[in-house]
């Protein structure tokens, strides 16, 4: 009897934790940062519906004295690989200072899951859905009290990454939910924390997740040579030019997960187009800012991109 009893009870007790982690990191990690549901966040937002799926987003709101009838407002996009990851993730240390001082400036946050590329799903769908989700946001303004003109998106990695796409590439090649074909988003900027920049430049690539190539699979359903279409519109640099949306790229100097030379790449490309990018490299740190005696600290990292953000919201209180 042991022999069989002993492994269901422990398969019994992994299962416990494991829908105990999942209550934490979906259900309670509002409540204990100071959001309460129906009070200052709108939880599980459903924005499209997918194959009988739905896709949905949280909306955290500043404190009653600063929210007005119109606000400026973000969109975060989570990491994850591209194939994981959940909302949720805007409560991680390197995200989490920005959040609420946004928040405390009167900005509108809204974080969002969507498509993770599993097959057949590709990293296209996920910027699909990034894309409708800002649309969703703006069709129904008014009852979001979000502001029609300004707003700006940010994410972190494989985040940081859809963010850049979803801002800027065009919304021809991208159409999503046929409810929201009229809208097209012009976001005001983009924050993006430790991203990959450009699947055609194979000089990023070493020392890095994308070294062997097999990513790419994950990415956009096949290599680089069997997808170069797909392959040039899941390139952020691809679309820089003088008239880009202002970026501030966010990379940790060591990380060897997406190393730096990513965002240095899409500075050196953004200096020849003349288009607007500035980087903030952070000393010590790894990927998603891990590491000791990181410089600037995540305060300091909060502070810079909030003032960033900030000072491309005209209309903020």
């Amino acid at each position: 009897m042991k022999s069989i009893k002993t492994p269901v009870h422990f398969a019994f007790i992994m299962l416990t934790f494991f829908l105990l982690s999942v209550s934490i990191l979906h259900g309670q990690a509002p409540a204990d940062f100071g959001f309460v549901e129906g009070e200052n966040y709108k939880k599980d937002v459903v924005y499209k519906t997918v194959n009988g799926k739905p896709l949905v987003m949280d909306v955290f709101y500043p404190n009653a004295d600063v929210l007005q009838a119109e606000n400026p407002w973000v969109v975060f996009v989570h990491g994850g690989g591209w194939a994981g990851g959940v909302k949720e993730n805007i409560f991680r240390d390197s995200f989490l200072g920005t959040l609420q001082t946004l928040l405390d400036n009167g900005i509108v946050c809204a974080t969002i899951d969507y498509r993770l590329a599993k097959k057949p799903v590709t990293s296209y769908e996920s910027v699909v859905d990034c894309k409708d989700a800002a649309r969703f946001l703006l069709k129904n303004a008014v009852d979001y009290k979000l502001d029609k003109e300004e707003y700006g998106i940010w994410g972190g990695s494989a985040g940081g990454h859809l963010s850049l796409v979803t801002a800027l590439a065009p919304d021809a090649p991208f159409p999503g939910d046929p409810s929201l074909a009229d809208i097209h988003p012009e976001y005001k900027f983009v924050t993006s924390f430790f991203p990959f920049t450009s699947c055609l430049n194979p000089d990023i690539r070493p020392n890095s997740i994308f070294e062997d190539g097999k990513l790419f699979n994950r990415l956009l359903g096949g290599s680089v040579e069997e997808k170069p279409e797909l392959a040039h519109l899941m390139s952020p640099t691809e679309f820089l030019d003088k008239n880009s949306l202002p970026i501030l790229l966010v990379h940790g100097e060591k990380d060897t997960t997406l190393p730096i030379i990513n965002s240095l790449y899409m500075m050196e490309v953004a200096k020849k187009k003349k288009a607007d990018v500035q980087l903030l490299a952070v000393k010590n740190a790894g990927h998603s800012m891990s590491g000791k005696n990181i410089s600037p600290s995540f305060e300091g990292i909060a502070e810079r991109c909030s003032d960033f953000m900030l000072s491309h919201l005209v209309k903020r209180k």
